[in-house]
């Protein structure tokens, strides 16, 4: 059955559910998105995925800094939708805006809630160690990802898994989550489970602050660590050249043999000592270069066993 809907949301992530429910049928009354940032080296205000897509298949869009004014909240409930779909929108929706439509509003969450709410679930699980988590559509409250559990489905976390491959996965799978709790939801088959109040964590943003690698850590932590920040901020270390230090970003690691003083590079593969074990680099970036194998950038920097990475 066609429902009219509200679509809001921000990133590619977000773009991939707006698909879907387009194929399925349903009939987007608008779309609500964050207005375009100021990005590159223009500084040129550019659209968010949603946005493109919406400006692409013809639809109304919305950017409003706040929907926490009663102007904002009238013309929203002016769209009299069935239901509003919220998928990593970015802004705080009020209890007007929550009650407004039919059937409320249907969030999709990266975990398994209560764990990890907030802002940054997928790369915080990855950088916890997790081994497993899950893709979840919520019945949105006024708390912090605190409403009843409508649908789950629960996927693993390789010992390969960055944030970025977690991400595509997850983006896939929620898409189409969303699409069956809604179906689920017009047949009045959908069942709500109240999150527990055990195992609760917050995923706290990202802070930039974090990213660089402390060699001093246990290998199988800063393996976590790396994962969990790749590709975006990328955790970062520092290597002494003729010009000075080089920022270098590491993007993919796994679990090696070897020891030695924290941050000594053990071999030509790029094996680097930690404070408990060893850790290969697979993947790396040097500041203003491409991203190379951990080998290939032995050989272009000259590295020599013994030495350190800061």
């Amino acid at each position: 059955m066609t429902l009219r809907l509200a679509f809001m949301g921000t990133p590619d992530f977000a773009a991939a559910t707006l698909g879907a429910l387009i194929a399925a049928g349903h009939d987007i009354a608008c779309v609500y998105t964050r207005a375009p940032q100021r990005a590159g080296r223009g500084k040129k205000e550019q659209k968010s995925a949603v946005h493109q897509m919406a400006d692409t298949l013809g639809l109304p869009v919305r950017t409003p800094r706040s929907l926490r004014g009663p102007k904002a909240q009238v013309a929203f409930a002016e769209l009299q939708v069935d239901l509003a779909v919220v998928v990593a929108y970015g802004l705080i929706l009020p209890i007007e805006v929550l009650q407004a439509p039919r059937l409320g509003c249907f969030n999709l969450h990266g975990s398994a809630l209560p764990r990890w709410r907030g802002a940054a679930p997928i790369q915080r699980a990855i950088m916890a160690g997790d081994t497993q988590t899950a893709v979840q559509v919520m019945q949105m409250d006024e708390g912090l990802d605190t409403g009843d559990i409508l649908l789950s489905e629960t996927l693993p976390i390789t010992v390969s898994d960055t944030a970025g491959t977690l991400y595509d996965r997850m983006m896939l799978i929620g898409a189409d989550l969303m699409v069956r709790a809604i179906i689920a939801a017009e047949r009045g088959s959908l069942v709500s489970t109240v999150q527990s109040a055990d195992g609760l964590t917050y995923a706290h943003k990202i802070d930039k602050a974090e990213a660089r690698i402390d060699w001093q850590h246990p290998a199988r932590q800063l393996d976590w660590h790396i994962r969990g920040l790749s590709p975006f901020p990328g955790a970062w270390c520092e290597l002494n050249t003729r010009k000075g230090p080089l920022r270098v970003k590491v993007l993919l690691s796994e679990l090696a043999s070897g020891s030695g003083d924290p941050g000594q590079v053990l071999d030509d593969q790029l094996t680097v000592a930690t404070g408990e074990g060893a850790l290969r680099l697979l993947q790396v970036q040097a500041a203003g270069g491409r991203a190379q194998s951990g080998a290939d950038f032995v050989r272009g920097q000259h590295l020599t066993t013994g030495e350190l990475l800061s």
